[in-house]
This record gives C-alpha cells, structure tokens and sequence, in this order.
C-alpha cells in the first residue's frame, strides 16, 4: 500500500504518512489490539447466543466501539483528501464499505474490514519509516567551521562568513569548507566525496581546491575564490533536491484503481435500487419491493468491499520488503519494488561499489640485479612513516611477507614526486616516474603505459623496479554482472571519477562494455539524463558515495550500497544493500518480480470472483451470507497467496 500521502510526497520529505508512526507502541498498537479483541469477543458471544448479546442494539454498540480506534484514522484521511478535491480514494471506499457492511447488519465484517486495512497500512507505514528520512541529513557533512587568516591571526568562523578572496587555513584530516586556490606547495588530497576516486589527488599550487575535499598530508592554506553557497559541495547538496523533486511520486496500483473502482461500484449499486423503480413506472406487471431492490444493492455493496485488495496488495509488497530484508537488501516502499521491475539498464559507479575502494598491491617487479622482494623491503622502509593510503598498503604488504623494514633517515620529501632517504649506506629514491626524471634516472618506458598507480624505486641512482598498485574488484563483482544479464537486463553501464583507462580495464575484467571515466557529479547526473531521455530506459544507478547522491536521487530506481557507503547515498537512495555485495542487485530485481507476479495473481483472484457474485447477486442469486463469504473467503486465499513470498527462497 503507498502511503496514504503519496499524492503530495514531493512536499513530504521524511516520508512519514501518519503521525502516530513516530508515537509509542502503545498508541500504535493500543487501538487495533483494542478493537480486534472487541471483534472476536463478539464473535464468540454471538455463536454462544448469549443473552444481554441478542439485541440488535446491544451489538451495535459493541461492535461500533471496536470499529471507531481503527476507523477514525482513516476517516480523518479521508477528509483530508476531500479537502484537497480527492473525492474518490481507498479511504473513501473503506468507509463506504463498512458502512455498508453496518448497514445490512454485519458488524462484524465491517470492523474486521477496516482493522485490517489499518494493519496492512501500518506495517507498511513502518516500513518506509524505518528508511526514509530527511535529504536534509546530508546537511551533516558540511564543515561548521572555517579556519579564516584575518590581520595574521587564524579566527574560527562559519563558512557563510567567509568572503572570496579571504585566506582560509585547512589541518591534515579537515574538510576543506569553501572553494579556494592552493596558495603554497603541493599538496595531496582526498577527493573522494566529490569524484568518487580511490586516488588522491596531488593539486599544486595556483590550482583549485573544492569544497568537500580532504587535506591528506599536511595543512594547507587556501584563497577562497567563491561563497558558501556556490562551493563545489553546496552544489552537489543543492543537485540533490532538485533531483528529488524531479522525480514524480510513485502511487500503487490499489490507490489509483480505487479512484475508479470507488465511484463505480458505488454508483452500480445505486443503480441496482434506483433502475427497478424506474421500470415498474412503465410496466405495471412489473412489481417493485423496495426492501428486496436494497437488500441487493446492499449485497452488491458488500460484494465490492475491497478488502481482498487493500489487506493483500500491501502484504504482498511487504512481504517482498520482509524477503529482501533477509537477504540484506532494504527497500524503502513496496512502490521501488513496482518500479525495480520496469528496469532495464543498470548503471554502476565504480569505486567502492564495483570495487573494494581501497589499495593492494598488485605486481612487484624488479630490475636486472635487484629481487622483488628487495625492492618491496626498500619502498616499505622508506614509506613506512607516511600516513598516505599508497605508503599504507606497501608497508602492510611487506609486513604480510614478514619482511624486516629498516629506519629511514635524511628523509626528503618531494610535493608531488615522491621522497629520497638513506637506508642503510644505500640512497633510496622512492616516487612516480616524474622523480626519476627530475633525477636523470633512465627507467623502461613501457612503464608509462601500465594501468593503476605505479611507485617506481630507485637505489643509488639507478632504477630498481616498481611497484603497481590498483584497487580490486569486489569478490562478486563479476558475478553481479553475469547475474543481471541471465535476467536480461544486457544494458550494464559502469561510470567513475577515475581515469578513462582505469575504468576501461575494470570493465573489460567484469565484461561490461559501456564505462565512461573522468566524471564529476554533474557529469553522472547529464549521462544518466541522456541516457532515460534518448532511450526511453527505466534505469537504476548504483552507488556508494556522497557523490553519487545527485545521480542516485535523479535515476528511476537508486541503489546505494550501505554496509560502507555514505550516509548521504544511503539517505538519498531508494533501495539500500546492507551487505555491500553487487551481486544482490540481481536479488533485488529477482524479489521484486516475484512480487509483481503475487500482486497481479491476487488483483485478478479478487476481481474475478467478485464480480461473479455480484453478477450472482443482482440477479437475486445470492444472498448477503454468499456475499460475505465471497469477500472474506477471497481475502484470506489472496493474504495466504501473499506471504508466500516471505517463505520463497528461489527468489534471494
């Protein structure tokens, strides 16, 4: 069941629908454990045909005091959409019906009618409660502070109070707050929050340095070159409502089948009482009994109590919710499920989705008169006191070889090149290839074409070996690829703040052939437009990080990985994977599938059995225990149809 706010969710960020989701379980639960021991207490009584329960009034009472805690919720949204011109609606329908039900006698009917709807819609209620909340939590991540130099001396102020052109200072570790112009040395940052790469990135002075990045190394002074409001960071924020807002909101089949379903069947069954009269004006054989006419259009009221639809179709969704819950995925509505089903291109950031998302050493190779695991020994040694996540994964492999490093000394650092050091009697250089440049060091040139990040090693002048760095695939990357395509979804796309050919290599090993490189935020936000506007495509993006916020909130369905992505995907995103497995894509779209088939097997048991009877019932065919049994006996097969996807283990 969609929320029942769903028509004005664009303006319901938290995408709570009732109040009373947030209260305690006491005010939750109270009223339908209330009615539903007053229902059943009353059943009991009237198969005992106890006394003081015989009269009419006296169960009336009763059981209108087990259907007001449920029905008043309900009958203050349909209010609510009366309000807003909605005159047709599920809720209009249930109070018509009940009332129907009452009205011919059949208390019983009415109150369980109405608990179940509210039960149904509780659970799901829940449901998007537990994911679902403000995009404005994304608001966490901006800085408070700003570090500005003013007349030499550092202040701490807001970002806003920064003005462009004012010097702001950023420590190893900080984010930086503001856009701004590196003003001394080279200096490394992390950039990850905005590009999603898994290198950092050397900026050198007189270059930019956006909003959003991480200082690596060092503190570093920035000349702010744009307001708060226009920083690299606020745009991404600024990309993400806007995005939000572009996409429509999703209403399920029952809420927009009610708004005809209601009128029409309401109107049949005043037709039902009205058309015979009408008749016996011109047909004086023809005898009309009021009593008799209304006692059908009674029946046929019943009849269309769509009780199998609004308890089953909600439990369908959430038990296919319940089933990717088990399986690690989280579904932030039963309406992702529908739309799951329509994909059919999914898109993939690349690092830390695809990828682990941090570095292993891939190949040591060693010059003529070297051994790799020299060259291993020496770049961990002279590595070894640096806190960047490349000397990191060289010193942890050579400590996973048990190999002794030694204490470097006379360390020189290079911004941007790397760093010499003596270990030893032996002169140690250790960098990218621009160091041995600089040093008139000659090294295979072949080296300049390999893919990853590559540290080159150096000793006494003459070029050692290197080694190559890379991030690695997840453990089921490849498997999450061969999956989507056994459920014929063959457009598999793969985008990524990195290199064009790091991602090309990527691609090729996971055999997907569309992979695009080089991408900001905004660059993922116009392909994804591109590729929904000339395509006509139902697309999903996957991703994990802040950057991906924008794209994830803009594509048909998004998927944020949540086991380590960023707490602003996981807010952004429509669908979350717990366990950070690609595979579980696959899962998702399996589960969702099958929840459709449920669905639609229960719209049409529903349908086709009661428009039989109250073709059976106009006709004078059946009568309201028929009718009665028809509306509960097809609502418990379609609730028992439904929860067979809480049990199916074919579909995780």
């Amino acid at each position: 069941m969609s929320c029942s706010c769903c028509s004005h969710e664009h303006h319901v960020h938290s995408g709570s629908c009732h109040h009373h989701h947030h209260d305690s379980a006491g005010k939750v639960y109270g009223p339908m454990c209330f009615s539903g021991v007053l229902l059943i207490t009353g059943m009991l009584l009237t198969a005992a045909d106890v006394a003081f329960f015989r009269g009419r009034g006296v169960s009336l009472a009763w059981y209108l005091a087990a259907y007001l805690p449920v029905a008043l919720p309900v009958l203050k949204e349909a209010w609510e959409e009366l309000k807003h011109g909605e005159y047709f609606n599920e809720f209009t329908l249930m109070f018509i019906a009940t009332v129907g039900a009452f009205a011919i006698g059949e208390y019983p009917e009415g109150v369980a009618v109405m608990l179940f709807y509210t039960l149904g819609e509780h659970f799901q209620g829940r449901a998007v409660d537990k994911a679902r909340r403000n995009i404005g939590a994304l608001l966490d991540i901006r800085p408070e502070i700003a570090c500005v130099i003013r007349e030499g001396q550092t202040q701490k102020v807001s970002p806003q109070e920064v003005k462009p052109g004012e010097l702001i200072e950023v420590k190893p570790g900080e984010r930086v707050p503001l856009d701004g112009i590196l003003c001394e040395e080279t200096a490394d940052f992390n950039t990850a929050a905005l590009t999603g790469e898994s290198l950092p990135r050397s900026i050198r002075p007189g270059e930019e340095v956006l909003a959003g990045m991480l200082s690596s190394d060092r503190t570093v002074r920035l000349r702010v070159t744009r307001p708060f409001s226009e920083s690299a960071l606020s745009r991404i924020l600024q990309l993400v409502e806007e995005a939000s807002e572009r996409k429509a909101p999703a209403e399920l089949f029952i809420r927009k089948f009610a708004r005809v379903y209601t009128p029409a069947v309401t109107g049949l069954a005043l037709l039902i009482v009205l058309l015979p009269y009408l008749w016996s004006l011109g047909h004086s054989d023809f005898t009309y009994l009021f009593s008799d006419w209304l006692y059908r259009g009674l029946v046929f009221l019943v009849v269309s109590c769509p009780c199998a639809l609004v308890v089953s179709i909600p439990l369908s969704y959430f038990g296919g919710i319940g089933a990717a819950s088990r399986a690690g995925i989280l579904f932030k509505g039963g309406n992702y499920l529908d739309m799951l089903t329509a994909v059919d291109t999914v898109v993939f950031d690349k690092t830390g989705t695809l990828t682990q998302g941090t570095f292993t050493v891939q190949a040591c190779q060693a010059a003529e008169g070297f051994t790799t695991e020299e060259v291993l020994r020496l770049t961990a040694s002279a590595e070894q006191a640096s806190t960047h996540p490349i000397a990191q994964a060289i010193v942890g492999q050579a400590r996973k070889m048990n190999l002794t490093l030694t204490r470097a000394e006379q360390v020189r650092e290079a911004a941007g090149y790397g760093l010499s050091c003596r270990i030893g009697s032996a002169h140690v250089q250790v960098g990218n290839t621009k160091l041995l440049k600089q040093s008139g060091i000659a090294y295979p040139q072949e080296l300049d074409a390999l893919t990853g990040t590559l540290v080159v090693c150096a000793v006494d002048h003459r070029y050692a070996g290197h080694l190559l760095l890379n991030d690695t695939l997840k453990p089921d990357a490849r498997r999450a690829i061969s999956e989507l395509k056994g459920l014929n979804i063959n457009n598999i796309q793969m985008l990524s703040g990195d290199r064009q050919r790091i991602v090309t290599t990527f691609a090729r090993q996971l055999g997907i052939e569309q992979a695009f490189g080089d991408l900001l935020p905004e660059g993922k936000m116009k392909h994804v437009e591109e590729v929904r506007r000339q395509t006509g495509r139902r697309v999903a993006f996957v991703g994990d990080g802040i950057n991906d916020s924008p794209v994830l909130a803009l594509s048909d369905v998004g998927i944020a990985m949540g086991g380590l992505g960023s707490d602003a995907a996981i807010e952004t995103a429509d669908v979350v994977i717990q366990t950070d497995q690609p595979s579980k894509v696959a899962t998702a779209i399996r589960i969702a599938r099958r929840t459709r088939v449920i669905v639609w097997q229960n719209i049409g048991l529903a349908l086709g059995v009661k428009l039989l009877v109250m073709l059976l019932g106009t006709l004078g065919m059946a009568n309201l225990w028929e009718a009665v049994f028809a509306d509960v006996g097809v609502a418990l097969l379609a609730i028992l149809n439904a929860m067979r996807i809480q049990g199916n283990r074919t579909a995780v």
